[in-house]
C-alpha cells in the first residue's frame, strides 16, 4: 500500500529557539509494554526465537514502550515518538494487527495512555508543536494520530525505508499509523546545517540554541536517529532503538538482525565514547524495564 502524504524538508532551526545556553526538563512517560522473548533484544537466536515463535511465555519479558515530554522554556512542548495508541488498552489488534497482538500481547494500564498521561499534566495532546520521531517502527508510532496538530520531524534516510518498502510489515513498520495528512518533516543528515557533537558524527540542532539535538544513529534501521536534550549540568540522551539494552553499552550481546549490523556498530560506539566522555549523562536504551523503571520522574 503506498502512503499519500508528502513530507516537507526541514530547512533550518524551527521557531521559538532562545538563547544559546537555552535548557530543558525531560519527563520519561511509560506508554505502554510488550512481552518480548528475551531473544529478540539481545542475542542472534534462530529466527523462530527471535519474534517469539514457539517459544514459552516464561521465557518471556515485558519491555516497556517509552516517550518522552521535553518543555523548552519559548518553543513549548517537544513530545518524543508517540508509544502505542490508547485503543491498545481494550483491542490491541485494531491498531497494531493481529500478528502483533498476538505475539507481542501490548497492554497499556487503564487511564494510563500517553494522551491521559499528558492531560494529567496539564498538557493538550493537540496543542503540542513539535514531535520527534527516533524511527518509524509501529510501537514508536501507534499513537501518531492523536497529535494532529503537530510537526513530526523524522529523518529522510527512515521516511525513504518505511515509506518505499514493498513489504513493510516484515520491517516493522504500518503505514496506516502515519498515512495522514499531518505536518511530516524530514531531516537530510548531509547538509551544512548538519554538525558534529561531543561523539557524534552528524547531529542537527533543531531550534539552533543547542538545547535539543537529533543526531544520526542509523542501523536498527536505516534512518534511526537519537535525540540529545541539554540539562542544567548534564546531557540527556534519548537512544531510542540504537541499544535496546542498557547493557549494550557495555558487553550484553548485540541486538538480532538490525537493518545493517555494521552501521549499528558504529552507532554503538558514539554512544560508549559519549558515555566515557559524559559519565554524569543519563542515557535511555529504548526497552530496558529495568533501567526505565529506574529514570527519575523529572529531568532539569
Amino acid at each position: 500500500m503506498a502512503v499519500h502524504v508528502e513530507p516537507r524538508a526541514l530547512t533550518g532551526p524551527l521557531d521559538g529557539g532562545g538563547p544559546e545556553g537555552t535548557t530543558v526538563s525531560v519527563e520519561p512517560l511509560l506508554g505502554g509494554e510488550l512481552q518480548l522473548p528475551t531473544g529478540f533484544l539481545e542475542g542472534r537466536g534462530r529466527r523462530y526465537e527471535t519474534y517469539g515463535l514457539l517459544t514459552r511465555r516464561s521465557k518471556r519479558k515485558w519491555v516497556p514502550v517509552p516517550a518522552f515530554l521535553l518543555t523548552h522554556p519559548s518553543a513549548g512542548h517537544v513530545l518524543v515518538d508517540t508509544a502505542l495508541h490508547p485503543s491498545v488498552t481494550v483491542k490491541p489488534s485494531a491498531n497494531l494487527g493481529r500478528a502483533v497482538a498476538r505475539i507481542a500481547r501490548p497492554r497499556i494500564e487503564a487511564g494510563k495512555d500517553l494522551p491521559s498521561q499528558l492531560r494529567d499534566r496539564g498538557v493538550d495532546p493537540k496543542s503540542i508543536p513539535t514531535v520527534l520521531m527516533t524511527h518509524l517502527h509501529l510501537d514508536h508510532t501507534s499513537g501518531i494520530s492523536e497529535f494532529p496538530n503537530s510537526s513530526f520531524l523524522v529523518s529522510a534516510a527512515e521516511w525513504q525505508a518505511a515509506t518505499g518498502d514493498q513489504r513493510p510489515g516484515l520491517r516493522g513498520y504500518r503505514h496506516a499509523h502515519f498515512d495522514y495528512l499531518f505536518d511530516f518533516r524530514t531531516l537530510a543528515y548531509d547538509t551544512p546545517d548538519v554538525a558534529s557533537y561531543a561523539s557524534f558524527g552528524r547531529t542537527v540542532d533543531v531550534f539552533g540554541d543547542g538545547s535539543i539535538r537529533v543526531a544520526f544513529t542509523p542501523g536498527h534501521t536505516a534512518g534511526h536517529q537519537s535525540v540529545i536534550a541539554r540539562l542544567r549540568d548534564r546531557d540527556f540522551v534519548i537512544a531510542g532503538d540504537a541499544i535496546y539494552t542498557a547493557g549494550q553499552l557495555d558487553d550484553a550481546p548485540e541486538p538480532p538482525r538490525p537493518v545493517d549490523l555494521h552501521k549499528w556498530r558504529r552507532s554503538l560506539r558514539e554512544l560508549q565514547r559519549f558515555r566515557e566522555r559524559y559519565p554524569d549523562a543519563v542515557i535511555v536504551p529504548g526497552h530496558d524495564a529495568k533501567h526505565f523503571s529506574a529514570l527519575d520522574a523529572r529531568y532539569e
